[in-house]
């Protein structure tokens, strides 16, 4: 079976290009008329990262997501939200970077075995960064109005939230 999964790559390449020889494809000129496509992507993509990044590392930095955690506690711990996942569950939807070193934080000081390390890693697995996603899409295909995309992908953030807390404590309580 590990042979399989080391060569599954390689194979499906060496049968694109097999295909591409006897398709009598211009192999060189769809891949220069591909990666022009990308670049067109990137370009438009490219301005909302710029805001978004700085953004985020701006809101650590600030302790604005500390400060916003420690109001929402109370709240949250009465959904069963563990308090110590409340700064992953504000960062997950702005970045997936401030939002994997969150979860690694709460890994590695309350334990991997932990409610809250779990939590935190199912939340991590069964969420999305929201922002992210609706900034290069949206931006990519050029869309200005995003009119029901923000909060009901809020929705869905705070109902993973909720659920992974409830079926963490409900698995391993």
């Amino acid at each position: 079976m590990n042979i399989l999964l080391t060569l599954a790559v390689p194979l499906i390449l060496a049968a694109v290009g097999i295909c591409a020889v006897f398709g009598k494809a211009d192999i060189f000129s769809a891949l220069t008329r591909g990666a022009a496509e990308g670049l067109v992507t990137v370009r438009d993509m490219f301005p909302a990262l710029v805001v978004l990044f700085p953004a985020v590392y701006m809101l650590r930095a600030s302790g604005a997501i500390d400060a916003l955690a420690a109001f929402l506690q109370p709240v949250l711990s009465l959904a069963g939200i563990p308090a110590e996942t409340v700064p992953l569950a504000l960062l997950r939807p702005l970045s997936g970077g401030a939002a994997t070193a969150a979860a690694a934080d709460i890994i590695k000081t309350a334990g991997a075995d932990s409610l809250a390390g779990r939590t935190a890693a199912v939340m991590m697995g069964s969420s999305e960064t929201t922002f992210y996603v609706i900034a290069v899409y949206f931006g990519a295909a050029k869309i200005k109005k995003t009119r029901w995309a923000i909060p009901a992908a809020l929705c869905a953030d705070l109902a993973v939230f909720i659920l992974s807390s409830v079926i963490c404590r409900a698995m391993w309580g």
